[in-house]
């Protein structure tokens, strides 16, 4: 990348050796190209797949609606009732406490009858909207907290 001068007449040449910046260039290109298959690692898991499993739904689950509101607040819904955050985790601790009671103490709680968080969130709502009603029931105690969702349509088969 030196200048040099030729000649008596010290007349000075402009021509850029550029051969040492394209071998740098394809020494990192070939470096590049050996390092990123290393360091992107992937671990191979088999997907499910499953068209639609229809959800069971028991009568001690709890139904939740979530949607956005007016300037940006959150609206939930238990069944038909609108809640705020305050009032959604009183009600999930006492419907645990009242099931707990149900079965007999919380030593007998299990699988089976424990109750489920079920959420149907509008698909223009926030995250931060379902986030919170999802924490909210966690706190609470609820273990299992699940998605409500409409399927796609089957090929081939035409809405109504």
């Amino acid at each position: 990348m030196a200048g040099s001068v030729v000649g008596e007449e010290e007349e000075s040449i402009s021509d850029i050796n550029v051969v040492p910046l394209t071998d740098v260039m394809l020494v990192l290109l070939i470096i590049f190209l050996i390092a990123v298959p290393v360091v992107l690692q992937t671990v191979p898991v088999s997907l499910p797949k499953v068209r639609y499993e229809a959800t069971t739904t028991k009568p001690d689950n709890v139904n939740l609606s979530v949607k956005g509101g007016a300037g940006g607040s959150c609206e939930v819904y238990w069944n038909l009732t609108k809640v705020d955050s305050k009032d959604l985790l009183d009600r999930a601790v006492k419907k645990l406490e009242d099931q707990v009671k149900k079965v007999g103490g919380i030593e007998n709680l299990n699988e089976e009858n424990m109750p489920e968080a079920h959420i149907r969130g509008d698909i223009n709502t926030p995250y931060k909207c379902i986030g919170g009603a999802i924490i909210t029931m966690q706190r609470a105690g609820f273990a299992r907290v699940g998605f409500i969702s409409e399927p796609e349509p089957l090929a081939g088969v035409r809405a109504q």
